[in-house]
Order: structure tokens, then C-alpha cells, then sequence
């Protein structure tokens, strides 16, 4: 089966030729999604400009949707500025929507994060990768009698109760161990139809052979990651593996591509422009990755603001091997309080 885009767009990749699954509901439609390896070859932009008229970007779009880690917060510390920020955005009727690749929590448990960094943030607003992969199976009709293995933590998985789908794996099996002895043979569920990865720190080999296993050899089961981040913010204190290593344990012994529903895919993008009615053009992504975020806005014909407060520094931004120019670029979203005041 072929999912057809709403958008014109270049670089896709098709679902697997396997998959089982018929047409989708009205409520998720059909998304193509971009393959973030072949979209990261596109053409050479002009190099990104500094912000310097914080005004003019603002009046130019209704909505800004932020990247979380790097952006709003690292680690479990706020950056400076968020807040006023933000408050100044509302007041001009801006509306707000938060994009995480991070999998690790749902929705509601996002949403306390805000609460207990001080930020008034409604849980419709929050869109994290964990949500996505549920959405992109409704998306597609998995079907509800088949099972979901999942290599990933507790936000998967709530994500995908909330979506009325089974599941198997996640935390539970993080203290699982295969005893290899000779002849041993590793059964597993021929009922599972999706293997969804995502960060996991309770990764382990039972979990990948366990979906290895799935993907090889179940009919039609699908390859989903929540993204193929390489680094994430755990901590402010230093940068650690991300998503994209779980994924790559997968890739590597299925010899299959994921099918990516995180960023830069374009699946979030069409979704939260279909659900909240937004022309793409009325749109700027601000984020710290320029293969993530920058990527995701640019794959959405969005404007797009890169801020130094997170993976990318300006030594990356303007490498002659970077050939991902966003619009703009400055050091933190508090800018857009200072440069305003400095214009004053």
C-alpha cells in the first residue's frame, strides 16, 4: 500500500511494500513521510541570517512551534528568558505548540514537566514523538487485534493504551536476559503487527533480538521510529546517546529502514496542520538541530529560526560541510525580548 501526501513535497519514502494495513480513518489522514537520511542532501541554501528584527519574524506568522530540549529547557533546568518570552508571544495572540522528539513521556507527563518548570502549557498543545507513533498507526487502521512491541519507555506505551492498542515489551523487559545455551531457541509473539522504537535506557539484547524477531519474521510487521536522534539532553551537564543509537541496533540487524514519524519526518507537521487549521506559511519552527528541526520546518515549508542554546553552536551552523541554512539564527527564544528592547 502507497500513502499519498497532502503536500507536494521532495525526498519521500513509502511504507513497506509488506504492510498489511487498508485505508485510514478521516480523523489521521494519510501522511507519506520524508526520509530524514535522503532529505538531508537537499540543495545548498543561502547562509543563514542573524536575527536582528525580532518584530518583523513575529508579525510575519501566527504560529511558533518550539522544540523542547535545547530550546525550552535542558535537562531538567529552564533557560533563561522562557517564560516572559513566551508570555510576550501569547499576548500577541501568537499560538504556541511544543514538538519534542524525546519519547520518553506522553503527553499528560510532558505537560507536568511544563507545570513544574513554572509554564502555563495546555497538554493539546504538547506533541512528542511518543504521541506520534500512536497517531500514525490510527493514521493507517492498525489493526486493534494485533500487538505492538515497543523498545522504548513508559511514554510509548501510555500513548498507546490512551490509542486502545495492545502491547507488549518497553520497561518490562529491560531486565530481561537470553542464556545462550546450545540449540536455545527464542520464541516470540507472531501476533505482534509494529515494532515501534524510541530512546530507551533499559535497552538490552533480549529487546533486540525480541524485535528483530517481529520484523524478520512476522507478515507485514512494521519498522516505526520515533526518531533517529543521535544525541539527546539527559542532563544540562553533557550531551548523551539518543534514540537514534536503539534505531540503529534495529537497522542493523534487520537490514530494514525505520519508517520515522519524529522529525524531520513530515507526519507531525501535516497532523498539527490539519488539527489546528494552520497554513504552513503562517508557521516558524524554532529549535537547536539543524538535522531535526530546522529540517522539519523546512520539509513543511515553514519558516525556520535556529537558537544556539542547544546542539548546534554557530562553528556548526556556517561549516562548509553544513548544507542545512535555517532562515534566521540568534543565541536563545529570550532574544526576541532583548533585540526588542534594543530597538527600542
Amino acid at each position: 500500500m502507497m500513502l499519498v501526501s497532502r503536500v507536494a513535497a521532495l525526498s519521500f519514502v513509502s511504507l513497506p511494500n509488506r504492510t498489511l494495513f487498508s485505508s485510514p480513518s478521516s480523523l489521521f489522514p494519510p501522511v507519506r513521510l520524508r526520509n530524514s537520511r535522503m532529505a538531508s542532501f537537499s540543495p545548498v541554501r543561502a547562509s543563514a541570517q542573524k536575527l536582528q528584527k525580532p518584530d518583523e519574524l513575529i508579525d510575519s506568522v501566527e504560529t511558533f512551534i518550539f522544540d523542547c530540549d535545547g530550546v525550552i529547557w535542558k535537562g531538567d533546568s529552564l533557560i533563561d528568558g522562557v517564560p516572559q518570552t513566551l508570555d510576550m508571544l501569547r499576548s500577541k495572540g501568537k499560538r504556541l505548540v511544543f514538538v519534542t522528539n524525546n519519547s520518553t513521556k506522553s503527553r499528560k507527563q510532558y505537560g507536568k514537566k511544563f507545570e513544574t518548570l513554572g509554564l502555563n502549557v495546555n497538554e493539546e498543545e504538547i506533541f512528542a514523538s511518543s504521541f506520534a507513533a500512536a497517531a500514525y498507526l490510527k493514521s493507517i487502521d492498525f489493526p486493534k487485534d494485533k500487538k505492538v512491541y515497543v523498545i522504548g519507555e513508559d511514554g510509548i506505551l501510555k500513548e498507546l493504551e490512551l490509542a486502545g492498542f495492545q502491547y507488549l515489551g518497553g520497561p518490562a523487559d529491560g531486565d530481561k536476559k537470553i542464556e545462550l545455551k546450545p540449540g536455545f531457541y527464542m520464541e516470540h509473539d507472531e501476533n505482534v503487527g509494529a515494532v515501534v522504537v524510541g530512546f530507551d535506557r533499559y535497552f538490552n539484547y533480549y529487546k533486540v533480538q525480541y524485535g528483530t524477531l517481529c520484523i524478520r519474521e512476522n507478515p507485514g510487521c512494521l519498522f516505526i521510529a520515533t526518531n533517529r536522534d543521535a544525541v539527546t539532553h539527559l542532563t544540562d551537564a553533557q550531551e548523551w546517546a539518543g534514540g537514534g543509537s536503539m534505531v540503529g541496533a534495529i537497522r542493523g540487524s534487520t537490514q530494514k529502514e525505520p519508517l520515522v514519524v519524529g522529525k524531520p519526518s513530515t507526519f507531525m507537521m501535516d497532523y498539527l496542520s490539519n488539527k489546528f487549521g494552520i497554513l504552513k506559511s503562517q508557521i516558524c519552527m524554532v529549535g537547536d538541530r539543524l538535522d531535526t528541526d530546522i529540517l522539519f520546518g523546512q520539509n513543511g515549508g515553514c519558516k525556520t529560526l535556529l537558537v544556539l542554546s542547544g546542539v548546534t553552536n554557530l562553528q556548526m551552523l556556517q561549516s562548509p560541510d553544513n548544507n542545512i541554512q535555517p532562515d534566521f539564527y540568534t543565541n536563545k527564544v529570550s532574544d526576541f525580548l532583548t533585540l526588542k528592547a534594543a530597538a527600542v
